[in-house]
């Protein structure tokens, strides 16, 4: 069964300021879910939008975060890009958790939110310390947040501390994160595919 996935990174920078890291590592996981049939489209870079602070799926005139919001959700898999920024996901990783946030009140006549039935995983770039800690973020927020998380779900880099490369500047992708990668995309396909097939109950 074909599943498809959307991608966000939540950079700091647009497109046109900077290449991303962040999406690097979103390039990797897609050619890993391309091995278990699953589409992983261009990612939103959540920074191009004007995504507006609130809780709300809709937060007024000039919101672009209902259509984010229905490409997230025609997906059966999210990657969740984030860089690390002082040792945490980014300010803009959490604006969009915030905007999910409405999903808690969002729910059908089985109490289940949009989300439900679908899987997360988590793509994280840095220069110092901190996958471990911004994907237990990521992951108690969307498992909160009615999203389905996988075994083996983040497929991270972090550079020296103090470091001035970025995963985007390597000649070539670690081995650890390829392996990381393919296991992270073979466990969301997997699981992705058993929830379509039986839905939780509610």
């Amino acid at each position: 069964m074909p599943l498809t996935a959307c991608a966000i990174n939540c950079s700091l920078a647009a497109s046109d300021a900077r290449e991303s890291s962040t999406d690097a590592m979103i390039a990797v996981l897609r050619e890993a879910f391309e091995k278990h049939d699953v589409t992983l489209g261009k990612p939103i870079r959540i920074a191009d939008h004007n995504v507006r602070p609130g809780v709300t799926s809709d937060e007024g005139e000039g919101d672009d975060w209902p259509t984010i919001r229905k490409q997230i959700l025609a997906a059966d898999v999210l990657v969740f890009g984030t860089p690390i920024w002082l040792g945490q996901a980014s300010s803009v990783a959490k604006r969009v958790l915030e905007r999910m946030d409405a999903f808690l009140s969002e729910t059908d006549d089985q109490g289940r939110m949009p989300s439900y039935g679908k899987v997360a995983v988590a793509a994280i770039v840095g220069n110092e310390d901190g996958a471990h800690w911004a994907s237990s973020q990521l992951f108690q927020s969307l498992n909160d947040l009615g999203w389905t998380i996988p075994a083996v779900a983040a497929c991270y880099w972090v550079g020296e501390a103090m470091g001035s490369t970025d995963f985007k500047d390597l000649d070539e992708v670690p081995e650890k994160v390829a392996k990381t990668a393919a296991m992270v995309a073979g466990n969301a396909a997997h699981l992705a595919r058993l929830l379509k097939d039986a839905p939780y109950p509610g």
